[in-house]
């Protein structure tokens, strides 16, 4: 037998082998999971006692028309810091320290860094048009329509 004679047999048992085992597993009925049962099933849970949701500060809503920007233009060392999670920051971006009059890519104010619940950091109310960002440790009071930084309060996250 010629070695090209015994490749062709070779392949052709090798397929057959293949395409046997295919059609034998086809014509196997699946095997459903055995069902799980719970060693200790779910209880009813009533929440934490004592403890008073956080609400909203009266007037955090109400943001001043307008900006004294003269009022604003500080950039702060926080006083506390807050554990709220990783930060990431944007794709191909690096990091950086932000100041007041810096112009922020925008970037880095997407809809994950926006800090809505201000209140709860310690921030103060931002005017009309401006929003607090989170940019690594820092929160950055931005004019949306620009990205222009107002104010900078470093250290505010941990």
């Amino acid at each position: 037998m010629t070695h090209a004679l015994r490749l062709g047999v070779s392949l052709v048992a090798a397929f057959a082998l293949v395409t046997g085992a295919i059609a034998a597993e086809e014509h196997s009925a699946p095997r459903a999971p055995a069902p799980r049962v719970p060693v200790h099933p779910p209880e009813p849970h009533a929440g934490p006692s004592g403890y008073q949701r956080v609400t909203e500060p009266n007037g955090w809503n109400a943001r001043p028309a307008t900006v004294d920007r003269a009022t604003y233009q500080h950039n702060y060392q926080a006083a506390r810091k807050y554990s709220i999670g990783a930060y990431h920051r944007p794709a191909g971006w690096v990091s950086r320290h932000w100041g007041y009059g810096d112009r922020l890519p925008r970037a880095y104010w997407g809809a994950q860094y926006i800090i809505g619940d201000y209140w709860l950091f310690a921030l103060e109310v931002p005017p009309a048009g401006y929003e607090w960002v989170r940019v690594g440790d820092d929160a950055l009071l931005i004019d949306v329509n620009t990205g222009e930084v107002l104010q900078a309060e470093y250290g505010v996250f941990a």
